[in-house]
């Protein structure tokens, strides 16, 4: 423990908590400018009833799990570019660049593909007509934005890979600006626009994706530092080994995120079965905590970031060190997150819906989160330390495990079948999330471990 402390206070220390932060600033505040659209469409919709905020709930709850496949899937390109930066040079860079663009452009003509091929069956899960009916075609929309959305997520990706986390950010906050002003516009019908309701908040987010990205693709062709990237993309078919070696990081990472939203996205499918008022509640209170775990999220990113790069440059101990850096980072936003949430839990909820009943229940809903704030922050930070020494394989299993073996299941039992409501399904769900947290760390622990043990015998 004294060994611990004094390395921890040590100078190299200190820097790579500021390495960290520097690189973790802009994915925070992209994420939450992200997720803050999320709780202003979910806001602004709430303020034309709770059948419109149930239908938006219910749609994106759906949407979410192939829209984390496809995150996932970009994510690949992450620790590939900033450990090829460390090792490699222009060439291997703009190879993945190229193959990343291929691979993730056709990944996401399969997804928006899947997505409008579910809205014939949305009448059939168990939810409320009308709510079935308002969400057909919302989803319809919010399909077409997949596209886009991935040409974005991948040059983000990869950029950031390479150390530049404010481009994404920059672009991030800017389009999110453009759909909140389009969701007023097209919700509520200002500047003579006629009121679409949902309709409208999805038709914002599509246009807000599209200019994004050909936001990203025009300021990164420009740039003297990444046009060099773009000049073989035309000139060089896909090469085989590279769209593997991006897809062996990308899909087990899509599983990974696969597992984990798609509970909460089923959970809110348990939960929708029991009225409209529990699930315009559920959807309150998982923006809300979601906001949080982008913040993580972030911290996440430069995780994977500060490894990888460090295991490019042969320096596993440096690698250790930033991936603790980043577990501690995660674990302090997150408790902060968590006292935020317990001052706030009244206020918050109000923020979305004037109907007393949505904001008293999501408010207890909030008591939860608050106690699986610390396990979510670690788990995300976990995934992307681990992510960053392109060990996806267990962490994917361990994902399904605590998702899908325990909290799925438990939350079907002890919230639907035990008839404990929607606090017992969230229980469930943070039962879950401390599994994963405690395998996750103790993964990266052991991992890295050996990894220095390893240098110490060549040595």
């Amino acid at each position: 423990m004294r060994q611990w402390t004094k390395e921890r206070i040590s100078p190299e220390v200190r820097k790579e908590y500021r390495t960290t932060l520097h690189l973790a600033w802009p994915v925070v505040v992209g994420q939450i400018g992200h997720v803050t659209v999320g709780v202003a469409d979910s806001a602004m919709v709430g303020r034309i009833g709770a059948v419109p905020l149930a239908a938006s709930a219910f749609a994106n709850s759906l949407f979410v799990i192939p829209l984390v496949l496809g995150i996932g899937m970009a994510y690949g390109l992450t620790p590939l570019s900033a450990n090829r930066s460390g090792s490699e040079g222009a060439e291997s860079l703009a190879d993945v660049l190229r193959n990343g663009l291929w691979l993730n452009m056709g990944f996401g003509l399969l997804l928006m593909g899947a997505l409008f091929g579910i809205r014939p069956f949305l009448g059939v899960m168990g939810q409320d007509a009308t709510v079935a009916a308002l969400a057909v075609p919302y989803l319809g929309i919010l399909s077409l934005s997949m596209l886009p959305l991935m040409l974005f997520l991948t040059v983000k990706q990869f950029i950031e890979g390479l150390g530049d986390t404010k481009t994404g950010m920059r672009i991030s906050l800017w389009g999110n600006g453009v759909n909140i002003v389009l969701n007023a516009v097209m919700i509520y019908g200002w500047l003579g626009f006629p009121a679409l309701g949902l309709l409208g908040a999805g038709i914002a987010t599509l246009i807000a994706r599209v200019l994004m990205a050909l936001a990203i693709v025009l300021l990164t062709r420009k740039s003297t530092d990444y046009a060099p990237y773009w000049k073989p993309l035309a000139s060089k078919p896909p090469e085989r080994e590279t769209l593997g070696d991006i897809a062996r990081l990308g899909l087990p990472t899509s599983l990974q995120y696969l597992f984990e939203v798609s509970a909460f996205a089923l959970s809110a499918l348990m939960v929708g079965t029991l009225g409209a008022v529990p699930l315009a509640a559920h959807q309150i209170a998982i923006s809300l905590a979601s906001i949080s775990y982008m913040g993580a999220s972030g911290i996440s990113a430069a995780a994977t970031i500060r490894v990888g790069t460090e295991l490019g440059l042969k320096k596993p101990g440096k690698a250790r060190r930033a991936g603790l850096v980043g577990l501690t980072l995660g674990a302090g936003i997150m408790l902060l997150s968590g006292l935020v949430f317990l001052i706030g839990r009244t206020f918050l909820p109000s923020l979305y819906s004037p109907d007393a009943e949505v904001v008293a229940m999501a408010s207890s809903l909030l008591i939860i989160a608050v106690f699986f704030q610390l396990s979510d922050g670690l788990q995300v930070v976990a995934l992307g330390a681990l992510r960053g020494m392109a060990d996806v394989r267990y962490p994917t299993w361990i994902t399904f495990l605590a998702y899908w073996i325990v909290a799925l299941p438990m939350a079907w039992v002890v919230g639907i079948q035990w008839k404990g409501g929607t606090h017992a399904i969230w229980g469930a769900l943070a039962f879950g999330l401390s599994v994963s947290a405690a395998l996750l760390v103790w993964r990266f622990w052991s991992l890295s471990r050996k990894g220095l043990k390893a240098v110490g015998r060549a040595e």
